[in-house]
């Protein structure tokens, strides 16, 4: 299907405080995370997908390989394949958008 209704997608708890609603294709997939409070945290993990996203609201720390960054709306990073990274919102809640390579199988639904 070429056309998603994001809000009509139900969100999945990835961790306490955090949901996530994705859409995907043959070889990438969109994330769209929401971090509900402040210190709602993705703790440490690595994955083998290529990640890449952008800040969409409010703030969060971003780790990646141990290097700490303050990600903002309009920021964007990358998480190469098998890179521990974690992210914490500072702030108000937040919003960030996460695109894979390729699409994370945990992660579909319906």
């Amino acid at each position: 299907m070429p056309h998603f209704d994001m809000q009509s997608i139900e969100p999945q708890a990835q961790a306490p405080g955090i949901t996530i609603r994705t859409a995907w294709g043959e070889r990438i997939m969109l994330s769209f995370l929401e971090f509900e409070r402040v210190g709602a945290t993705v703790p440490l993990h690595r994955h083998d997908h290529e990640q890449m996203g952008m800040g969409l609201e409010g703030e969060f720390e971003l780790v990646i390989g141990g290097e700490a960054r303050l990600i903002r709306p309009g920021d964007v990073y990358l998480i190469p394949s098998g890179v521990e990274h974690s992210a914490t919102a500072v702030g108000d809640p937040a919003r960030a958008l996460d695109i894979f390579s390729p699409p994370r199988e945990e992660y579909k639904r319906g």
